[in-house]
């Protein structure tokens, strides 16, 4: 953390103004209750220069001195049996291990249970808030993207991308997933090495990175901006559906993404607890990051056109249709200046989905008792991730 201490350089720009002061900001710091302001900028603005180190050594020591597929294979091993202090492993693994497998006295396994019954109870209404509003609403701030741009994830396609980021979701958010050892724990910690991975290619092979206005590639406090995305936007989507939720629920899920957090090497400080905290703490990062740029509205394109490309559905129209409710969805969830500066598409009667929708989670959540809705939206989730995973085997989404 030598750097010099980043000024909040964006506050007076437009995009900022208007995001916080009639955008989805705004909304954020109604839902939230937030109160925000830049009196603890100082405190967050060094974690644009931090990174998780430790995961950083364990890539120099088991990745880089072999085959890529042996180094997994040693991690595996590693997940599945644990690590302990006497076990002849390089040192780093050793921390790395002793980090995870070590409880914090804070975790709360009724409020992880909470949290994964929302995620699942949610249906399909999870995945939409997923990628209609936290990837690509994600995408309007150009430099959290810039390490998805200098790695070619354009090139990797949208498919391979999302069905990625599915995978990891879905495993992080089902009945004790995140036991250790257990599927959700192994996805943290796979995840955690393949951002310490792509950091050291890009230092190594990208020498263009600007690190003073970019950061440090895969920062902590883009990591922290990462996972508000999935608690408090995700949230705040749900809402914006018609979905209802307990304050335990809520509870839970900020609960929930703070320990895939902590085991993704993310420090504690930056893990908000709540939506108010989640509100505060985003307000301030946003204040580093300009407007989409040029990469930003491609990406955006690339997921839209993912539907397009996607051999799920059989037939073209299903295909086109399915591209148009995302389009419609995206105007409804993002405020109309981000929908505007992606280049998200305009098409008709665009709120008529998300509205109908809206309708039907009302009477659903009336008809339908909580019980039968979690193992209904698990099922419907599992299928939609077991489809994208047959369709990426395909080798033309390697």
């Amino acid at each position: 953390m030598e750097k010099a201490i980043l000024q909040p350089r964006f506050k007076d720009s437009q995009h900022f103004k208007d995001f916080w002061s009639k955008g989805n900001g705004k909304q954020l710091t109604e839902f939230s209750g937030a109160e925000v302001s830049f009196r603890d900028f100082e405190k967050f603005a060094p974690y644009f220069y931090h990174v998780d180190e430790i995961g950083d050594e364990v890539v120099k020591d088991v990745y880089l001195t072999k085959k890529f597929s042996e180094g997994s294979k040693e991690i595996e091993g590693y997940i599945r049996n644990g690590v302990s202090e006497n076990d002849n492993v390089p040192e780093s693994v050793k921390k790395l291990f002793s980090q995870t497998q070590h409880v914090p006295e804070w975790l709360d396994y009724d409020l992880l249970k909470s949290g994964a019954e929302l995620c699942m109870r949610s249906n399909l209404d999870s995945l939409i808030s997923l990628r209609d509003y936290c990837l690509i609403g994600g995408y309007d701030y150009a430099y959290l993207n810039k390490p998805l741009i200098v790695t070619e994830a354009l090139k990797k396609g949208a498919v391979k991308r999302l069905s990625e980021t599915l995978d990891f979701w879905v495993n992080a958010t089902r009945y004790n997933a995140l036991e250790i050892h257990a599927k959700g724990y192994e996805f943290a910690i796979k995840t955690r090495l393949i951002h310490s991975y792509a950091r050291l290619s890009i230092k190594k092979h990208y020498k263009e990175w600007d690190t003073e206005n970019w950061g440090e590639p895969i920062n902590s406090w883009d990591m922290m901006a990462t996972y508000i995305g999935f608690s408090l936007v995700f949230l705040h989507s749900l809402k914006k559906l018609g979905n209802t939720f307990s304050t335990e629920e809520e509870k839970g899920l900020f609960h929930l993404w703070k320990y895939v957090g902590y085991l993704l090497g993310i420090p504690e400080n930056l893990l908000p607890g709540d939506k108010k905290q989640a509100t505060e703490y985003f307000y301030l990062w946003t204040s580093v990051q300009p407007p989409a740029d040029k990469d930003s509205a491609l990406l955006a394109h690339s997921l839209l056109n993912e539907s397009l490309e996607n051999p799920i559905l059989k037939f073209k129209f299903q295909r086109k249709n399915l591209r148009y409710l995302h389009i419609c969805c995206t105007w409804f969830l993002l405020d109309d200046e981000v929908c505007r500066r992606l280049q998200i598409p305009d098409v008709p009667n665009r709120n008529l989905f998300p509205n109908t929708k809206i309708i039907i989670n009302k009477i659903y959540d009336n008809l339908v008792n909580r019980n039968a809705r979690i193992k209904r939206g698990n099922k419907a989730q599992l299928k939609v991730l077991e489809d994208y995973l047959r369709v990426t085997k395909n080798s033309n989404f390697h």
